[in-house]
């Protein structure tokens, strides 16, 4: 099983170990376009901060952001599934995993970056900012840039296993799976049921949405479920307790949908 997770906005304020050592990092086959990622934000933050700030999106109150992108060659750093602080990883809580769910979450997580393209959460990299929906002056938007080394990539990495995709919008664009692969793959939303006026209403929250993503991530991993496939996994959360709505595509090469329903937000 290969877990497709978005970053987040949310990171370790600093790194603590050694600096980035880019041939350490998975998926070597994105070498290459992660080194040209990495060159052109580390020299627009050291050139112009105000530039810096107008093509990340950031406030001037986070203009320190500019400054630890300047120092990202030089920076401690931390495994990717400790720097990354959001919701999701709030309650994936990999910290606290045993030893082989650990081990299974080494094996099985992905989580794809504007900068790093994607990262094992083993992967030791800085503190960065740097969003999938950033367009740097020379690569362009990297949602678009991704798009062909993922491609030559990814399918390999996915291998003839189940594909959970987890990842928000902007981080789908960098890679589609297609043919074979997306028949093996399953989007998953979450939706909050509610009654109102004696009528049913459905609708996505975005926190609690990746609170539940990160907690049935981490169930899995707990429950050491094997799923092969999207039909398999529908059923391993089940067993889990989720109630799952599932949608097999309507033709060959397109990938499942499925709804995970709650009616508890927290």
């Amino acid at each position: 099983m290969l877990v497709l997770l978005p970053p987040s906005e949310g990171k370790a304020a600093s790194g603590r170990g050694a600096p980035l050592k880019p041939e350490s990092l998975s998926l070597p086959g994105l070498a290459e376009a992660r080194a040209a990622v990495l060159e052109e934000l580390v020299e627009l933050c050291q050139a112009d901060e105000e530039k810096a700030r107008d093509v990340l999106g950031l406030s001037v109150g986070l203009r320190g952001e500019v400054a630890k992108n300047a120092e990202l060659r030089t920076a401690g750093t931390r495994p990717a599934g400790e720097l990354y602080t959001g919701v999701l990883y709030d309650a994936l809580d990999l910290g606290s995993l045993g030893a082989e769910a650990r081990r299974r979450a080494g094996r099985s997580l992905l989580v794809f970056s504007g900068l790093w393209g994607a990262v094992r959460v083993g992967d030791r990299i800085p503190p960065y900012r740097c969003s999938m929906g950033v367009k740097l002056p020379a690569l362009g938007a990297l949602g678009a840039y991704w798009r062909a080394p993922m491609a030559q990539v990814l399918p390999e990495v996915a291998g003839g296993g189940l594909v959970l995709d987890l990842r928000s919008a902007a981080y789908a664009a960098a890679w589609k799976p297609g043919g074979e692969v997306a028949e093996r793959t399953a989007s998953v939303r979450v939706l909050h049921a509610r009654m109102v006026d004696g009528v049913e209403k459905r609708s996505v929250v975005s926190h609690f949405n990746k609170a539940t993503k990160g907690r049935l991530v981490r169930d899995l991993l707990v429950a050491g479920a094997r799923p092969t496939g999207p039909a398999e996994l529908v059923e391993a959360l089940r067993d889990l307790g989720y109630a799952v709505e599932a949608e097999a595509p309507a033709r060959a090469g397109r990938s499942w949908s499925l709804d995970v329903v709650v009616t508890e937000i927290h």
